[in-house]
């Protein structure tokens, strides 16, 4: 019920009624509409702008919950690298060094990818950076783990080969002596016989008799035989798993190239063949082709105090016979 509207009248000095016409009435509720509309419009572009709509709100909570998603993601990787790095280090520091195995190279752990950009699909999303970040993440564990598994194959490989690679180690002396005299001279520096100036010596060196039988130190192939400068009449043995043995300065031979033998089993002779200034037996190890001392090579024979001689009168001897 429209209100009614009275106006003061001086002259009668009364309030007298004012009658409203209709067109007055239909402004008056345009401008009420309009004013309503235009502050309606005000509070709308507030709560957009400061408060965003329900479904902007909803989108927000989404994006707060994969953040959050891919943060909990990115520990649980932080956790899984740390796990694999431990694996890594038994592997290379325990594992490959009780089979005397070279450890992975670290160019071959961490490798990465080549060739075109594996993320460039990624780039247009939303938060690209977080999920090529977690994308490489994920890239380089998973490329760790597989590096890691075929490491433990080889390692299983090892353990069946095990017995093969026990018997392939150089483990016993290569002649029989019951006198530790019978070594003229042990690996390292040492005068040399002819030039009497110090020079590395990389191996043992043991006097005897001319004929005097010479064994496999382990299972092997005869790799070589020949005369070599300076060493004459040579055997080379190939044990496998880096492992090589030379017999040296040999009165003759009793195996053919390319022979398997036998730990224990005759293969040369003890000679005076080559530079050399007597009969004697010029005996080397060798480790992925480096020279290693023989001397840590003869545990099957000898006894912890036998050994313990053996290494002091080794390292007191002076001039070679080669």
């Amino acid at each position: 019920m429209a209100k009614t509207k009275y106006q003061f009248n001086p002259e009668s000095i009364s309030y007298e009624e004012v009658e409203v016409s209709f067109k007055t009435r239909a402004l008056d509720f345009l401008k009420h509409i309009a004013s309503s509309l235009v502050l309606a419009v005000i509070m709308v572009i507030i709560l957009f702008n400061y408060f965003g709509s329900p479904k902007e709100r909803s989108l927000q909570r989404e994006n707060q919950e994969l953040l959050s998603h891919f943060e909990r993601l990115n520990n649980e990787f932080n956790k899984a690298r740390v796990v694999l790095g431990d694996l890594e280090q038994r592997d290379d520091n325990i594992y490959r060094v009780i089979f005397e195995a070279e450890p992975i190279h670290s160019n071959i752990r961490k490798a990465g990818f080549g060739g075109v950009n594996r993320y460039e699909n990624l780039e247009n999303l939303k938060n690209a950076d977080l999920i090529i970040s977690t994308s490489k993440k994920l890239d380089k564990l998973s490329k760790s783990i597989y590096v890691q598994t075929k490491s433990y194959d080889d390692v299983e490989m090892m353990v069946k080969n095990k017995f093969k690679l026990l018997a392939a180690i150089p483990a016993i002396m290569p002649i029989a002596i019951k006198d530790f005299n019978r070594i003229s001279a042990g690996y390292g520096w040492r005068v040399h016989p002819i030039y009497k100036t110090r020079k590395f010596h990389d191996g043992m060196d043991f006097t005897g008799k001319t004929g005097t039988p010479l064994y496999a130190t382990g299972d092997a192939v005869v790799k070589k035989i020949s005369k070599m400068r300076g060493y004459g009449k040579t055997v080379v043995l190939d044990h496998g798993y880096g492992y090589t043995t030379l017999y040296a300065h040999l009165n003759g031979y009793n195996v053919k190239r390319g022979q398997k033998v036998k730990r224990g089993e005759v293969i040369a002779f003890l000679g005076n063949t080559g530079k050399s200034t007597g009969p004697h037996l010029h005996y080397e190890v060798r480790k992925s082709g480096k020279h290693v001392n023989p001397i840590n090579y003869y545990f099957n024979d000898l006894s912890a105090d036998e050994y313990d001689r053996m290494v002091a009168f080794a390292a007191n001897t002076g001039q070679t016979m080669d």
